[in-house]
């Protein structure tokens, strides 16, 4: 069951670090048809989107990253406990 702490742990790693950088992408004057960008859009796009139908961005901030990090970390937990329940 270590394997599947590990790749939660990955999973969830990968996902925030998608987040941050469409947030850097965001900042810079890139290409969204950069094959790389347009991966990045991929991956985020169904975290980011449904957040952002739901809460309105502050002024010209968009805190949807920031939110969706924090939710991305508080179902970690939740499945790394469950899971750590199942395996005791």
């Amino acid at each position: 069951m270590n394997w599947l702490f590990t790749f939660i742990d990955l999973l969830f790693y990968a996902l925030n670090l998608a987040i941050l950088a469409r947030v850097i992408v965001s900042w810079l004057n890139v290409s969204p048809y950069n094959p790389i960008v347009s991966f990045i859009y991929q991956i985020t796009d169904p975290i980011l989107e449904p957040l952002r139908r739901i809460i309105p961005p502050l002024g010209m901030i968009d805190i949807s990253p920031i939110i969706a990090m924090l939710l991305l970390s508080v179902v970690q937990r939740i499945l790394l406990s469950l899971i750590w329940q199942v395996v005791r």
